[in-house]
């Protein structure tokens, strides 16, 4: 599993965080997120792949 992120897409919404901490996290001055882990195990897959699907703005992608 790859995972990118587009930083100008987000929101600031914050869901990643929540659904898989350990891959994402977000910048304190604006919220924006950062990549932790751009190759998770696949005990976080799950986790990764909800906050992709749960993203509004559609900021994190997932290739398998």
């Amino acid at each position: 599993m790859k995972v990118v992120v587009d930083e100008d897409r987000c929101c600031g919404a914050g869901q990643c965080v929540l659904l898989a901490p350990e891959v994402f996290d977000q910048r304190d001055e604006d919220g924006v997120v950062e990549l932790l882990d751009a190759e998770p195990s696949e005990e976080r897959a799950d986790g990764v792949r909800h906050a992709a699907s749960v993203c509004p703005a559609r900021a994190i992608h997932v290739a398998e």
